[in-house]
């Protein structure tokens, strides 16, 4: 499977974060589902919008576009909460739109950004925080050797166990 993350502009953000798939894709690099542009995203896409306002340069680390190469289609979303922080910490998030899921598509787009972090000398942690009953996402993120280091609460998904793993350096 050949899946890569497209990163998204804050004009793709700020049409995202309206429900807008007609502008979202004019100015995306790959077409965009209804998925991305759906209710189940736009809180997402507004928090990633604001973050891009604010800082452009974020706009290459956050949430993009899970793009599978094989198909040429949108699958998902995936990408890091924001650059990595002062400690090197960078968090992980991800979401596969329900037609593609049990495809394979989480576990590509979390290899994606493993290796995206693990290339980068100012990673030093990648964290993913998951909620209790998300048993798919909990046997994923184990499999690539992180360890829950504690747990807090996401006003959006409630509480959450959190997972780190240290940078493993690439070259």
């Amino acid at each position: 499977m050949s899946v890569r993350i497209v990163h998204l502009s804050g004009a793709a953000f700020d049409a995202l974060a309206a429900g807008d798939l007609t502008a979202a894709n004019a100015v995306s690099p790959v077409p965009l589902s209804a998925y991305l542009a759906g209710p189940e995203c736009r809180a997402v896409w507004l928090m990633r919008s604001r973050q891009a306002a604010a800082d452009p340069g974020s706009a290459a680390w956050v949430t993009g576009v899970i793009w599978d190469e094989t198909h040429q289609r949108a699958v998902g979303r995936a990408g890091f909460h924001a650059p990595p922080d002062a400690a090197g910490m960078v968090e992980i998030g991800y979401a596969v739109d329900s037609r593609y899921r049990r495809q394979g598509y989480a576990r590509a787009a979390l290899e994606a950004l493993l290796d995206r972090a693990d290339r980068d000398p100012s990673v030093r942690t990648v964290r993913v925080s998951i909620r209790p009953d998300n048993l798919p996402s909990y046997r994923l993120a184990t499999q690539y050797g992180f360890e829950q280091v504690g747990e807090q609460w996401d006003d959006e998904d409630g509480l959450e166990i959190v997972y780190e793993r240290p940078r493993r350096a690439r070259t």
